[in-house]
């Protein structure tokens, strides 16, 4: 038995767009881009993923979706079906389960896996690999990159090398010359600033980094000197932290144009409450605060919070208490450009504690329709998504540019 770590990182191949091609047949081959409208050019969002396809037009991720129009035009444009893509992700982090319960979620399409455990069980680091692979592709029609190594740097970076659907294992012995003639730029720490100062000192690759005295560097950078010299020569010790406690949920809302329109901002402000609250429900929360967050038009950002005596996942009741914080914020005539609505200190949905002078049966009376509505919207949402029901007040606004936290 050896004590060598094995870590295996996932990355979702080209995540939205895989979605779109697999639901959408007619798509698959096409250039497609996922993320705000372009406008013929003129929208004012960014690319949240696009497919292999439109990547050959030189289109990437937080590109300003107006370029992608302008390299792409006859590219498939498509909006952001979050509540589709978060499905897929809850449906592939199952199956990361059956490997191992040690799971750290990076974003909806990446995680890292401790698989050191798991090994006699599969037969090896790439019987494991290509098991988890098929499985990802047979029951979810997508595909996924995997890195394997004995820690999280090299895993991640070996995850990348050979998209779509590759598979690079990083033995322990090959890990310097794995490394070493990588553009430094790929090491976890160094980004566009630090690698142009890096590169004034001559540094241009990992093993370039690796080879510098580590005083040196700590007296160029600090502390992050030191700690990326020891990342260039392989060590890292970052352990995998399995899913943390979900502490809030909110979503937010970009306009195409700033606007101060007091009916538009009701109906977006009652859409993003409806959002939180069917992600409080299915995820079984409530929540005692509620947030409301605005950014105008020269990017001052405010926010206004009110705690509630009892936890709640209503959306009325949400957006009753956000639109109170709204008040709260002198607008001055000014123009609104993002809009928020974030949901925090929660429980457990069976947790909640009754007031000192609340009578149960009247709450459980006052309460019981709505639940009862907000089953049956839950219901039609999870079949015909978030867009096929909505509450009156939300059909006022529009959905573009529409952000979870």
């Amino acid at each position: 038995m050896t004590d060598e770590r094995v870590i295996l990182h996932v990355d979702m191949d080209a995540f939205f767009a895989a979605i779109e091609q697999r639901d959408n047949p007619e798509y698959r081959g096409r250039p497609v881009v996922v993320g705000a409208d372009p406008k013929e050019g003129e929208g004012r969002g960014v690319v949240s993923t696009c497919s292999y396809e439109a990547r050959e037009y030189g289109i990437h991720s937080a590109q300003p979706i107006s370029e992608a129009y302008r390299r792409c035009p006859d590219a498939v444009f498509l909006p952001v079906r979050m509540e589709a893509y978060r499905e897929a992700s809850e449906n592939i982090r199952a199956i990361f389960r059956e490997f191992t319960p040690v799971v750290e979620p990076l974003s909806i399409d990446e995680a890292y896996l401790e698989v050191t455990g798991s090994l006699r069980l599969f037969g090896g680091k790439r019987q494991l690999a290509e098991e988890l692979q098929g499985r990802i592709r047979n029951r979810t029609g997508l595909t996924a990159s995997l890195g394997v190594a004995p820690n999280k740097l090299v895993a991640k970076i070996a995850s990348d090398l050979e998209k779509p659907e590759g598979l690079v294992i990083v033995e322990p012995e090959e890990v310097t010359d794995f490394l070493h003639p990588m553009p430094v730029g790929r090491l976890w720490g160094v980004g566009p600033k630090s690698e142009k100062a890096l590169k004034k000192l001559g540094v241009h690759t990992i093993g370039d980094l690796a080879r510098r005295d580590p005083k040196e560097l700590e007296a160029r950078f600090g502390k992050h000197g030191r700690a990326i010299w020891k990342l260039a020569r392989g060590r890292d010790e970052r352990p995998v932290q399995p899913e943390t406690e979900t502490k809030s949920i909110g979503h937010e809302h970009t306009f195409e144009k700033d606007t101060d329109d007091p009916e538009l901002l009701a109906s977006t402000l009652m859409r993003l409450a409806e959002k939180v609250a069917y992600r409080l429900r299915r995820k079984r929360m409530r929540g005692h605060t509620v947030t409301t967050k605005l950014r105008f038009e020269d990017f001052t950002t405010l926010t206004r919070a009110c705690t509630l005596d009892r936890p709640t996942d209503a959306a009325p009741e949400i957006y009753g208490v956000a639109g109170g914080n709204l008040e709260r914020i002198e607008m001055r005539g000014r123009r609104v450009r993002l809009i928020g609505v974030t949901v925090s200190s929660l429980t457990e949905a069976g947790m909640r504690q009754s007031s000192l002078f609340e009578s149960a049966g009247d709450e459980d009376a006052a309460g019981e329709k709505e639940r009862l509505l907000n089953r049956a919207i839950d219901t039609i949402r999870a079949r015909f998504g978030h867009g096929a029901i909505r509450r009156g007040t939300s059909l006022l606004g529009r959905s573009e540019g529409e952000s979870e936290g």
